[in-house]
C-alpha cells in the first residue's frame, strides 16, 4: 500500500487587497521600506487605483501556517492597436527572508501570471538586470529597454569629475553660458511657445489626448485620469507639471510631469502633440529652458522607442546613461512581433 504524499511546503493563494493588507505589509515591513512609507504607498496603489484592485497572491508556507511571500500586478489603462486592454504591471514581490531562495519565488511569480493573465491580457515589468534570467525561465519575454537619457545644464559639477577644481568651474560657468545661449537663439527661431508650471492635472490634459496621434503601438492611457492617480494623488513624492502652449487658440501643446531628486530634474511622463510618444523639439527646449530657470543641475527622463521617437532628444543634448529591461507577457492568442509593437513606456508604466 502505497503511503500518502507529503503535502507541499509552499501552496499560493488569490489575495485580496482589502482583505489581506494587514498580512501584506507585515511581509513587506523591512523588505520594501519604511513603516510609514508602505503603508501610504499600499492605500494609493492597491486601495485607490481608479482601475481596479490589483491581481495580488501571497506565498503560503503550511508546515507554520503562515504567509510568507506576496506578489502583484497592478491594473493599467493601455492601448494595443487602437483598442484598450486590460494591463497589469509587476511590482513588490516580497519573500520573508527565511525563505528567501530561487524556489519559493518562483512558485509565487507562476502563481501570479495564472492568475493575472485569467484577468488581464497582458503582464509586464521591469526586473532588474539580474533576474532576466528567471524572468525568461517563468515563461516571460524580452520585449524593449527602458533607456535614462540626461542633459547636463550646470556643467561645473559634471566637469569637476574630470578636471581640478580651479579649471572645471570657470569652464564649467562658460558652458553653461554658451548652451543656453545656443538653446536660446534655437527658441528665438523656433514656434513661439509659452510655459507654466502646475501642482494638478487638468482638463487640458484630456483635450490634448483625444486630439493627438496614438499609433497602433503599445502605449499607457495619457489623460488627466492617469496624471490625477499616478501623480496627484501619490503619497510619496511631489510631483509638478510644466505645460507648453502656443499664442492664441492653439491650446496646450505638451506636457511634462517632473519629479525633483538633488539638483536633478526627473521627467517622469509626458505628452504632446507630435502624439505616439513622440515630442517636438520646440517643447523639448522649452522643457530645458524652465528647468535652467529653476536652477536644476541637469534633465533626465526614461523612455522606450525606436531612433524616431529619440531622434528629438539626442537633437536637444540628451545622451544615454543607463537601461533596463522591460519583459512581459501576453495572454493566449496574443504574439505580436517585438520589431512592430512601438511599446512606449516611460519610468509612470512602473509603480511609483
Amino acid at each position: 500500500m502505497n503511503s500518502p504524499s507529503p503535502p507541499p511546503q509552499y501552496v499560493t493563494r488569490d489575495g485580496d487587497a482589502l482583505r489581506d493588507r494587514d498580512t501584506v505589509l507585515s511581509i513587506w515591513h523591512g523588505n520594501l521600506g519604511q513603516e510609514d512609507r508602505i503603508a501610504a504607498k499600499y492605500e494609493w496603489f492597491y486601495l485607490g487605483c481608479p482601475y481596479g484592485p490589483p491581481v495580488l497572491q501571497l506565498l503560503h508556507y503550511t508546515p507554520d501556517a503562515a504567509d510568507i511571500g506576496t506578489a502583484c500586478a497592478g491594473r493599467r489603462r493601455m492601448l494595443w492597436r487602437g483598442k484598450q486592454i486590460r494591463a497589469g504591471v509587476l511590482v513588490d514581490l516580497a519573500v520573508l527572508p527565511a525563505h528567501r531562495s530561487l524556489g519559493p519565488a518562483l512558485i509565487l511569480q507562476q502563481a501570479l501570471i495564472q492568475s493575472g493573465l485569467r484577468q488581464l491580457d497582458l503582464l509586464y515589468g521591469f526586473p532588474n538586470p539580474k533576474a532576466a534570467a528567471v524572468f525568461k525561465r517563468i515563461g516571460y519575454e524580452r520585449f524593449a529597454d527602458i533607456v535614462r537619457h540626461a542633459h547636463v545644464l550646470r556643467y561645473g559639477g559634471y566637469l569637476r569629475s574630470k578636471l581640478p577644481g580651479w579649471l572645471a568651474y570657470p569652464l564649467g560657468a562658460l558652458a553653461d553660458v554658451v548652451f543656453a545661449a545656443r538653446d536660446g537663439l534655437r527658441r528665438v527661431f523656433g514656434p513661439r511657445l509659452q510655459y507654466a508650471w502646475s501642482d494638478r492635472a487638468d482638463a487640458a490634459m484630456d483635450r490634448l489626448w483625444q486630439t493627438s496621434e496614438k499609433g497602433d503601438g503599445l502605449l499607457a492611457v495619457r489623460d488627466s485620469a492617469h496624471c490625477k492617480w499616478r501623480f496627484d494623488d501619490s503619497p510619496l513624492v511631489r510631483t509638478r507639471y510644466l505645460s507648453i502652449t502656443a499664442p492664441g487658440n492653439a491650446g496646450l501643446q505638451a506636457w511634462f510631469a517632473t519629479q525633483v531628486e538633488g539638483a536633478t530634474l526627473h521627467v517622469r511622463d509626458f505628452w504632446s502633440a507630435a502624439g505616439r510618444g513622440r515630442v517636438d523639439e520646440a517643447h523639448l527646449l522649452a522643457l530645458l529652458s524652465a528647468a535652467r530657470e529653476a536652477g536644476h543641475a541637469s534633465v533626465s527622463m526614461e523612455i522606450t522607442g525606436d531612433a524616431a521617437r529619440l531622434q528629438s532628444w539626442k537633437r536637444c543634448g540628451f545622451v544615454e546613461r543607463s537601461r533596463r529591461p522591460v519583459f512581459g507577457r501576453w495572454s493566449l492568442g496574443e504574439k505580436p512581433d517585438l520589431q512592430t509593437m512601438d511599446m512606449f513606456l516611460t519610468s509612470a508604466d512602473e509603480d511609483e
